[in-house]
Order: C-alpha cells, then sequence, then structure tokens
C-alpha cells in the first residue's frame, strides 16, 4: 500500500486542469485509487446519473444502451469524474467503503461498510473497470470502480430497510423535499412542475404535508402514467397533465386551478431544458420559484423573468440541507403508496 498524504479538505489537490479551480468546475480530476489522510476510498459498484444528465445522454445514444455505456465510461476516462459537459451535472453513487484516510471525519465508519455519497459526481474523483448494465428508465449504472470522497463530502451509511436500488434513488434527489418542507407555509398554493419524477413525487408529498388542508396543492406533469400515479396517491387538489416546455399552456392552466391567484410556490423538478418561463408564470408576483432541476438555465430564467415583468423570487436548487437524507427516507417510511412506486420503477420487492 502506497503511503498516505495529506490534501485538501475540499479536494484541490486532485484537480488537474485548469489548476486554481474547486473539483466540481474543473474539467479534469485525478481519480487515483490512493486515499489521502483526509479522504474516503469507495468500491463502487452503482450509479444514478441524475435525471438531466441521463436524459441528454440517452437522446444522444439515441436509446442504444451499449452507446450509452460508451459514453458515459468515456467521460470518466476523460474528466476523472461523472461530469457531462452538455447538462454540466452528475448524479451520485453507492459503494463499499475500502479505506479511510487517518484525518477523514468519518466517526465509526468501518471498512466495508456500504455507504451513499450525497455530493454530487460532477466533483467526485472516479476511475471506471468497466461498466455491467445501464437500466433505460431510470439511470442506474452497475459497475466496478473506485471513487474518493473529501473530508467535506456527506454521506449516507444505506439502511437496513429499505432497497439498495430505491435507497439509491431517493438519496440522488434528497435535497428537493428538504427544501420544499423549509418553504412551503400552511395554507400556501404550491405548484410542482415534473410531478411525477422522483423528486417531484418526493417534493409533491412534503408540499401537501406543509400546506395543509387549507393550501392548494398542484401537480404538473406530462406523461400520462405518471398523472394516474400522483391521483391514486392523493398528494395533489389537481393533477394538470402538461407539457412543462409550454409556457402559455402552464400559464393558463395554473391560472384556471387558482382563480387567477397563481402559486406562492413553483417547484422545478423537470428534466429537460425551455421550462424557465413555465415555472416563473406559474408563479404570483411576490411568490417563489424553486429550481430544482439542473436542466435549468439561469440566464433564462433571469431574462425571461424581466422579458415577461414577473417579480418572483428565484432560488437555485441547493442539494445539501441538513438533515436532507433523513427526511428523504423517512418520506417512504412515513407513506406505503410512495415507497410502492418507488418499489415498481426501480424493480424492486421487499422481503
Amino acid at each position: 500500500m502506497l503511503k498516505q498524504k495529506n490534501g485538501h479538505w475540499l479536494g484541490l489537490h486532485r484537480v488537474k486542469e485548469p489548476q486554481g479551480l474547486l473539483p466540481q468546475p474543473a474539467w479534469k480530476l485525478n481519480p487515483e485509487p490512493v486515499c489521502h489522510d483526509n479522504e474516503l476510498l469507495i468500491e463502487v459498484d452503482c450509479l444514478n446519473i441524475d435525471s438531466a444528465s441521463f436524459h441528454q445522454i440517452k437522446e444522444g445514444a439515441q436509446g442504444d444502451v451499449e452507446r450509452v455505456k460508451e459514453q458515459i465510461f468515456a467521460i470518466v476516462q476523460e474528466r476523472g469524474k461523472m461530469h457531462n459537459p452538455v447538462t454540466g451535472s452528475g448524479g451520485m453513487l453507492i459503494g463499499r467503503v475500502s479505506e479511510v484516510g487517518s484525518l477523514f471525519p468519518a466517526g465509526n465508519l468501518q471498512t466495508g461498510t456500504r455507504i451513499a455519497t450525497l455530493v454530487s459526481l460532477s466533483l467526485t474523483p472516479l476511475s471506471l473497470a468497466c461498466i455491467h448494465s445501464v437500466d433505460m428508465e431510470t439511470g442506474q449504472v452497475e459497475v466496478q470502480g473506485r471513487a474518493i470522497l473529501f473530508a467535506s463530502a456527506p454521506y449516507a451509511v444505506l439502511p437496513d430497510d429499505l432497497p439498495e436500488q430505491i435507497t439509491l434513488a431517493v438519496l440522488d434527489v434528497c435535497g428537493a423535499p428538504a427544501q420544499v418542507a423549509r418553504l412551503t407555509q400552511p395554507g400556501q398554493r404550491v405548484a410542482v412542475l415534473g410531478a411525477g419524477g422522483k423528486s417531484g413525487l418526493l417534493s409533491l408529498y412534503h408540499a401537501r404535508k406543509q400546506a395543509g388542508m387549507d393550501g392548494q396543492v398542484l401537480a404538473l406533469e406530462s406523461r400520462e402514467k405518471a398523472c394516474d400515479e400522483i391521483h391514486e396517491l392523493g398528494l395533489a387538489d389537481q393533477v394538470i397533465q402538461v407539457d412543462a416546455r409550454n409556457p402559455v399552456a402552464v400559464l393558463e392552466a395554473v391560472t384556471e386551478a387558482t382563480d387567477g391567484e397563481m402559486a406562492d410556490l413553483t417547484i422545478n423538478c423537470v428534466n429537460v431544458r425551455d421550462t424557465e418561463l413555465s415555472a416563473i408564470l406559474a408563479t404570483r408576483d411576490g411568490g417563489t420559484v424553486y429550481f430544482f432541476s439542473t436542466a435549468v438555465q439561469f440566464t433564462a430564467a433571469a431574462l425571461g423573468a424581466e422579458g415577461v415583468g414577473k417579480d418572483v423570487h428565484m432560488m437555485i436548487g441547493n442539494g445539501y440541507a441538513p438533515g436532507h437524507a433523513d427526511l428523504a427516507l423517512n418520506t417512504l417510511r412515513e407513506s406505503s403508496g410512495l415507497r410502492a412506486v418507488f418499489e415498481s420503477r426501480y424493480r424492486m420487492a421487499t422481503g
């Protein structure tokens, strides 16, 4: 084993080019699987590519699974991390702790413990030996590889009571429900765009919980099957099937549903581009738009709001909030209906 050495707690020592940047905006990282004193070395077996990134990769590969594998492998080979150069986003991973650096703040974390990283793959040094399989519906990728976690990065020990594929899916978006739970006030009108995806469903649950029966929760979703699932779950006062890329259609739908009052809070969880104006137009003047989706172009949002004369507060979707992992996992423990949907999507059975 090579001798350990100190590294910067934010991972600056892993940046290859350009020098001086933090790992996330850097073009290339050094993924050498040597554990520095303030790092964690992980044997990786599954990646969860974030929804916007996987949608773009799948489109570029024209739905061909082998080409998807090739694109993912090529990105990691070139950049030393899974950082989609088109969307700028990554995802997260699960694996087994291989080595714990002497200065890593690991608490009681032991070698062999299975964990999920709670930071983006776009800043996680990663090397892949091979890609075994790709789930073209969920964006989960079975791999053999190694990754490095910096001292600054949060992680979660995988729970025993939930299947790993479900845990991976939930933890990938755990920032969304945590932020929605903090932002939503009793009695508010809340609109969720992309409500049928995993972040959308978890956000709906907490919007409904926090707004209460005096509030109004609108679920906007383009896919018929997802709309049916939301109906069955009873998480929204109204489910509206609409394409979030059509801002006029969204404006008309929300205007009708709210009698012209519009949403106090709009959550954008859509995994495709060109939905910024839809979220802005759905929101009342003085209201808040929370852009969780990594497909959002913030220049388009800023200039779009100016162009239509909307005075709204716009928030970038921060994937971190204290306690976000526990809150998201507890959501499935609280809601048997939501858990059943996730089990169905991720092809897992209980027991």
